[in-house]
């Protein structure tokens, strides 16, 4: 409706516009003088004028926000203008394909090879590669994978699908196809239209007298140049899209490829049994490769405990010496006291054999 009024305004303000140069032509050589402000005050009430009778017409003045949709009041979308829809039928279609693929391969650097090859071949090019090689911080090697950005000639886009599928595992593909046709003749309807207004813009303007005419044209001026360079750009990033397809593409690097139909039950049992011993195979396979790189580290280490287990053998050999040494000096010195012990104990009972024998001798 937006549009429908804007090009209400173009064809009411030149008509006008060409009434009133051939009137200011007529006037000035009668006498009488019209200015360039004057065409501009006479172009922008007839333009005034055709849209408050646009407004008051059937059509609604609801708008969507792309170009030459309209929108009822139940907010069902209609079509564009008749000449939108004539140049539609009359023009190509303008569809946008997007395509995401997931493939397994066996022979990650042969498949990525190959991938780059066949855009190149096919007049493509790469947009965009995340490469992830395997390495990890811990040491051992992980699986490779890639993601792939790829822009792909609209014609030669299933010649690249089929050559991708033949090479890998393919388990998962989605493809989109969005038609901009509409939105792009309207694009080009506008920006036509914004070229003959430039047109006359510029005719005004090597007319134009005083400096407040000179001003205000030239202000309407740059406004249609930056909404033509808009579209220009919306129109050239359309046909980008359109001549070439856009690939999401996933490459996974694996031992084993993805079953891509349904499997039975013996068959899930027999898998997920070749699946555990895989999973211990691998496992032993890499503590292995781990008891080989830690070689170094496992030598240190055992270095290290031998010489404690030495010193620890020694100090308790020298601690057992010790106590040896010390129970031996104990067990002396206990029979020296019980020799001395023992001496006294003779002496004592010598003297009391003495004593009896005197005092038997005195009486």
């Amino acid at each position: 409706m937006k549009k429908r009024n804007f090009e209400t305004r173009m064809i009411t303000g030149l008509l006008t516009a060409g009434m009133i140069l051939s009137l200011t032509a007529c006037g000035s050589s009668a006498g009488s003088k019209y200015g360039i402000s004057d065409l501009m005050d006479a172009d922008f009430a007839v333009a005034n004028q055709s849209e408050a009778a646009i407004a008051d017409s059937s059509y609604d003045s609801s708008y969507d926000s792309g170009f030459g949709m309209t929108e009822n009041s139940s907010g069902a979308e209609t079509t564009v203008s008749e000449e939108g829809a004539a140049a539609v039928t009359a023009t190509e279609r303008k569809l946008i394909k997007n395509v995401d693929m997931d493939v397994e391969t066996r022979e990650y650097d042969k498949l990525l090879s190959a991938v780059q090859n066949k855009v190149t071949e096919l007049g493509g090019y790469i947009e965009n590669m995340d490469a992830y090689n395997g390495s990890t911080y811990y040491g051992y090697r992980a699986t490779r994978n890639a993601n792939l950005t790829i822009r792909i000639p609209k014609d030669r886009l299933d010649d690249f699908l089929d050559t991708v599928s033949d090479l890998g595992n393919v388990t998962n593909r989605s493809e989109n196809v969005q038609d901009v046709t509409l939105t792009y003749v309207d694009l080009q309807s506008h920006r036509d239209a914004l070229q003959t207004e430039q047109e006359r813009l510029l005719q005004l303007l090597e007319q134009a007298e005083s400096v407040e005419d000179i001003i205000t044209i030239e202000q309407r001026l740059s406004d249609v140049r930056y909404q033509l360079e808009s579209m220009e750009s919306q129109l050239r990033s359309y046909d980008n899209q359109v001549d070439y397809s856009t690939v999401s593409l996933y490459i996974d690097e694996v031992e084993v490829y993805t079953p891509v139909e349904e499997e039975t039950t013996w068959e899930r049992i027999c898998a997920g049994f070749m699946d555990s011993l895989k999973s211990i195979g691998e496992g032993i396979k890499e503590a292995a490769i781990w008891f080989v790189i830690n070689i170094p580290y496992l030598v240190i280490w055992a270095v290290v405990i031998l010489i404690i287990i030495l010193v620890l053998k020694k100090i308790k050999k020298r601690t057992k010496r010790i106590r040896a040494e010390e129970q031996k000096k104990f067990a002396e010195e206990e029979a020296k006291m019980q020799k001395t012990l023992q001496n006294i104990t003779d002496t004592a009972k010598t003297e009391n054999t003495e004593q009896i024998k005197t005092q038997e001798q005195e009486k």
